[in-house]
């Protein structure tokens, strides 16, 4: 019921009641829910009177009386642990991570591992980035025969087995491309070869300008 529309009538009663009545007894007249109470009270910017605050009623953290005066922290009292290092105490030391350690998972330069999607990478810098530390194994190879690979481009398999690492394997294309033979199986088996035709004309183009 807190998401219905405010009446004209209900805002007028919030407006005369809200300030000097408990917000569940106020809810319970509107039929509405406590928070649909505060929250609209806010936006029409409507406050407890000092009075009822100060009362049995009122938030007990604004009376005089209220039960937690006792304990507070008093201003100017040094507290027990000032001065104190965290680090003192305890058997937190000698299972502390190591400045220079390394996690358990850890492995050295050069060493390869398949990915959940089958893509083979090898890990060639430790910085503690996966993203930069580990590079697919057939990015490696093309970029060792025909340079980086330039932005919008990506390099696939020919045959789609992500095993086959060999050179002639591999090929470079775009992703605009590379998403159109990816829906190329929705069209009609005639449509599919006069694609297939078109992308091999613009690969040897590309070739040509290259």
């Amino acid at each position: 019921m807190s998401g219905k529309h405010w009446t004209d009538d209900e805002i007028q009663i919030l407006k005369a009641d809200y300030p000097h009545l408990p917000t569940s007894v106020l809810a319970a007249r509107l039929g509405r829910s406590v928070a649909a109470v505060y929250g609209h009270a806010n936006l029409l910017c409507l406050y407890k009177t000092k009075a009822y605050l100060a009362g049995p009623q009122g938030c007990r953290l604004q009376r005089a009386d209220h039960p937690g005066k006792a304990t507070r922290f008093k201003k100017g009292r040094r507290p027990h642990n000032k001065g104190r290092s965290f680090e003192v105490g305890g058997d937190s030391a000698k299972t502390r991570f190591k400045q220079g350690g390394k996690p358990h998972n850890w492995v050295k330069i050069g060493s390869e591992r398949v990915t959940k999607y089958g893509y083979l990478q090898r890990k060639i810098t430790d910085t503690g980035y996966p993203h930069r530390d580990w590079v697919p194994v057939h990015h490696l190879l093309w970029m060792d025969h025909h340079g980086s690979i330039p932005p919008g481009f990506i390099v696939v398999f020919r045959n789609r087995n992500k095993s086959d690492l060999a050179l002639e394997n591999l090929e470079l294309i775009s992703r605009a491309e590379n998403m159109q033979r990816n829906t190329i199986h929705r069209y009609p088996a005639e449509l599919k070869d006069t694609i297939r035709l078109a992308s091999k004309l613009q690969r040897r183009l590309r070739e040509k300008q290259d």
